[in-house]
């Protein structure tokens, strides 16, 4: 894997809705991509990451919620509690913020980046970016959640984003969407 080369992917690029593969082991190549992931995020603004939205289709995410920096490696939720909405937006699909229901408190259980299990407990914004950067391991975005009505209100933006996606990307001022950035 080419870790020089990456960069955000957006709407439209067909490796964000494959279906992660799992990382069988934990190794210092992973641990470069999760720390290119996370100089990535930061420098998007953004407060979480997953490996399908740089490119690399290995389940692997990067969260930071202001309680300091996840990188966390095969994330799964065991048990989810509770639920809210919440209006998000995406690294991937900028421009667009849909709100969506997640659930309070969640539990997690990972490897870290040496190769060691770990289990959070998170709530509220940590809970919200777990799942968020989980979805993008299973291949959903947030577009997968949004109503009827609020697909056809997005639907030449994500139009366009497809286009941008298949030809130049997007410029920087592009990126910036929505107070929450995941």
């Amino acid at each position: 894997m080419n870790v020089t080369s990456l960069k955000i992917r957006i709407f439209g690029e067909p490796v964000l809705r494959k279906k992660a593969r799992p990382v069988k082991q934990v190794n210092d190549e992973m641990r470069n991509i999760l720390n290119q992931m996370s100089r990535i995020m930061y420098e998007s603004s953004g407060i979480g990451l997953a490996a399908p939205q740089v490119g690399i289709n290995a389940s692997m995410v990067v969260v930071d919620a202001g309680s300091g920096l996840y990188k966390l490696i095969n994330p799964k939720i065991l048990k989810k509690q509770g639920s809210g909405v919440m209006e998000e937006g995406c690294l991937s699909v900028p421009g667009v913020c849909i709100k969506i229901k997640r659930a309070k408190k969640v539990l997690i259980k990972a490897l870290d980046d040496t190769g060691r299990p770990v289990t959070i407990e998170a709530e509220d914004l940590l809970a919200r970016v777990f799942q968020h950067e989980i979805d993008h391991l299973r291949g959903k975005l947030i577009v997968d959640y949004a109503s009827v009505f609020t697909k056809l209100r997005i639907s030449g933006a994500l139009k366009e984003l497809r286009e941008k996606a298949e030809n130049e990307g997007l410029s920087e001022s592009e990126t910036k969407s929505c107070k929450l950035q995941l």
